[in-house]
């Protein structure tokens, strides 16, 4: 099964723009000419767009895309607006890729409303999609749901026919419900990084299908984005750096109840109230201690360098279409990461 590897876009991810426009250039130059598949951006500390516009500018063939950026911080009309335009700038090389974040950030940070978030997430798709068709074919906009209604659209709002198709939206999906959505509305999933091997074909990939058979699709016209823990490094030390750092990411998925059901599959449920209490009192540094050799092991792809492509095959080969790596700590050059993604798609 052949893989695509992606890459994170800038010199460092999130993209900040703080230092100008050359390391964003510099990156997508280099991801596309060293046959990276995807250049992606994250909503975390930095807008997950604007990057794009640059990297488009001076790229031609590799995909862009957002891993992802927060749907319910905004609507269905403005990102109808931000993807078509990146689509067509980008020459149709756009993936907007969309999630939900929890609810503590949509209603706290972001300030909007929050309520059933896999039928929200599958209705907002809808309202894009229909958003797009009556640009394209100049169909009157008439969309009406339970939380988006969009029914005006005159001439001057109108953007007018792209020559290229609508952008491929990827959803985040961690429960069986949002992966169901992704399956039935969607062009893809991006399976969340807090999810393993066994999780992915007892819940993840079964609940994508359900999606696909009401939509009468199947898996050929649909793309499956692996989770990417890797611990890996140069030397000894920096492997221990990146084992440290992961652990520490993986308590932090961890501690939020949302993400229970992955553990207790695993029969690490407890773990979970652990972790949540810890989160609670901002021991954050301690909660890494809680994740063990196993857990870790079950989450990431550990080793040397050399190990990791074959390990990410035999574990992720035959269920994930493409991969972007996520690694902290370890503090090793590109050459590392370019080696392994050459020998993952020579494998």
């Amino acid at each position: 099964m052949f893989m695509k590897i992606d890459g994170g876009l800038g010199a460092a991810f999130p993209t900040s723009l703080e230092g100008g426009f050359q390391p964003i250039i510099d990156s997508a130059k280099q991801l596309e000419a060293k046959g990276y598949s995807g250049a992606w951006t994250a909503e975390t500390s930095h807008d997950p767009f604007f990057p794009h516009m640059i990297a488009a500018e001076h790229t031609e063939k590799i995909e862009l895309g957002t891993s992802i950026a927060v749907a319910f911080a905004r609507n269905p009309m403005i990102l109808a607006n931000i993807g078509y335009d990146l689509q067509n700038y980008s020459k149709g090389r756009f993936i907007l890729g969309l999630g939900t974040q929890i609810k503590p950030h949509i209603t706290k940070r972001f300030s909007m409303e929050w309520s059933k978030p896999a039928a929200r997430m599958r209705e907002m798709v809808v309202a894009i999609r229909a958003i797009w068709d009556s640009w394209q074919d100049g169909s009157r906009l008439d969309f009406r749901g339970d939380f988006y209604t969009h029914t005006l659209m005159s001439p001057f709002f109108n953007p007018g026919p792209s020559n290229h198709e609508s952008p491929k939206i990827f959803i985040s999906a961690v429960g069986p419900l949002m992966s169901e959505v992704a399956g039935e509305v969607c062009d893809g999933i991006i399976c969340h990084a807090f999810s393993t091997e066994r999780y992915l074909k007892e819940v993840t990939i079964p609940a994508v299908q359900r999606g696909l058979d009401k939509s009468g699709r199947s898996l050929d016209s649909f793309e499956i984005v692996g989770p990417g823990f890797v611990v890996t490094g140069n030397d000894e030390q920096a492997i221990k750096n990146s084992s440290t750092a992961i652990r520490q990411q993986i308590a932090f998925y961890a501690s939020t109840p949302a993400y229970r059901p992955v553990l207790d599959l695993h029969g690490w449920g407890d773990a979970q109230s652990e972790l949540n209490r810890m989160s609670k009192e901002g021991a954050w540094q301690e909660m890494g201690t809680i994740i063990d050799d196993e857990m870790l092991e079950t989450f990431a792809v550990v080793g040397e360098p050399e190990v990791i492509a074959p390990g990410v095959l035999e574990r992720y080969g035959s269920v994930v279409d493409r991969m972007a790596f996520y690694s902290l700590g370890s503090n090793s050059d590109s050459s590392m990461w370019d080696q392994i993604a050459s020998d993952l798609l020579a494998g």
